[in-house]
Parts: structure tokens; sequence; C-alpha cells
């Protein structure tokens, strides 16, 4: 579920969580009931259903000055729900890098860090078999924002992507899809060729793996 989905649930359920996040060691469902003005079942209702979709857990039974009190806390899964826009942060950084460091620099850096993130997304795309890689490496990049799949075009299979992370600084910077090649590249150990670019007017960013150094490749386009 993506971060959007918060916005799709009820009222009172978008008030539970928002309550749970605001209480570090758990909320009772006592406490629950206050927050949200409904009674005992209500809440217990909504509880049993966010259990079931894994966004909250049962914490510590605590002493209340009467009958001990079971709580309820978010679980990391409850928390990303809850938007952050990285997007917009990261785009500020690596706006500031291109002001401050130079666009080599910012190059570099984009570089790396897609590099780091590619190799550790490695192991679950070599673990795929050898023509279904492309589709493992399309799933990494989906996790990643990029609304990416794996299709077969020109006879082969290719991996589009319709969300560039980076649209709007790409528009501005183009080599900033020096960051979505490095990490390709990094993933699945085979050079990448950029068929397609969003930015450059293309409907999609299409991407395919190109053979590796030591075996015989076809097209050679933009690569990494």
């Amino acid at each position: 579920m993506s971060t959007d989905s918060l916005r799709q649930l009820s009222p009172s359920v978008q008030k539970l969580l928002r309550t749970l996040l605001g209480e570090a060691q758990g909320a009772s469902v006592e406490t629950l009931c206050s927050a949200l003005g409904v009674t005992h079942n209500a809440v217990r209702q909504h509880l049993t259903a966010l259990i079931h979709a894994g966004w909250i857990t049962r914490g510590e039974v605590r002493p209340s000055g009467g009958r001990p009190q079971m709580r309820y806390v978010l679980t990391e899964a409850g928390r990303e729900l809850f938007p952050r826009n990285y997007a917009m942060i990261a785009t500020a950084i690596i706006e500031q890098l291109y002001a401050t460091g130079g666009k080599a620099e910012a190059q570099s850096l984009l570089s790396d860090i897609g590099q780091r993130l590619g190799a550790a997304a490695a192991e679950r795309v070599a673990a795929a078999p050898a023509q279904e890689a492309t589709a493992a490496l399309a799933e990494q990049l989906d996790a990643l924002g990029y609304e990416a799949r794996a299709v077969r075009h020109d006879g082969e299979m290719q991996i589009e992507a319709y969300n560039c992370v980076f649209h709007a600084l790409a528009k501005a910077h183009p080599d900033v899809c020096r960051f979505d090649l490095a990490f390709m590249q990094a993933a699945s150990g085979h050079p990448i060729q950029h068929l397609e670019c969003l930015v450059r007017g293309g409907r999609v960013c299409r991407f395919r793996l190109a053979g590796k150094p030591d075996e015989p490749s076809g097209r050679r386009d933009e690569s990494v």
C-alpha cells in the first residue's frame, strides 16, 4: 500500500493510526475510545482489522491502577503509511550539490549511490534464473518508486519505467540518469542500455540488459 492510501482509509481509522503514531509506548482501548469518541466495540473492530493488515500489533500489558490494560502499537509497516516526501528532499540536496560542488561531483555521487543501492539488490536479482533477470530487476526499480515492469519489446524482454523519481531535476540535469543506470548495472551485473527517456520526450524510460563484457551483445545505445 502506498502512502497515498492512508487518505483512502476511513477518518476514524486514520485518527486511530495517528493517535498510535503519537504514543511511543502504545495506547490502550480506553485511550483510543477517548481519542476517537467511539465505543469499545468500534475500536476493537478497527484494531482487529489493523492487526490483520499488519499495521499495528499488541504491545505490553501495563498496570493502570486497576485491571492491567493491553497496549497497541504501530508496526514499521504502519509507520510507512504516513507520507514522507523523500523526493522533494533528495532533489533539494542534489540541486545544492550541483550548485556548490559542480556537475562532476554530482555525477560521481549519483553513480556511487546507485552502485551501493544496486549492490544491495544484487542478491535478489542474481537469485532469479537468467531468463528472469530483467523481471527481477524491474521489481527492484519498482520498489524504488519507478513504477517499472518487464515487457516484451522488439522481440526481447526490456524494462519500462513510467515514473522518473528525479523527473523535475532531470529536466535541468539529464545526467541524473546516472543513478538509474548505476543502480541497474550493480544489481544485475550487466551493462545497461538506456533506449528511451521520459525527460527526452519518450513515452517511458526504457532499458535493456546488454551482454556482460565476455558475452556477445547486440545493439549499443547509451550504456553504463
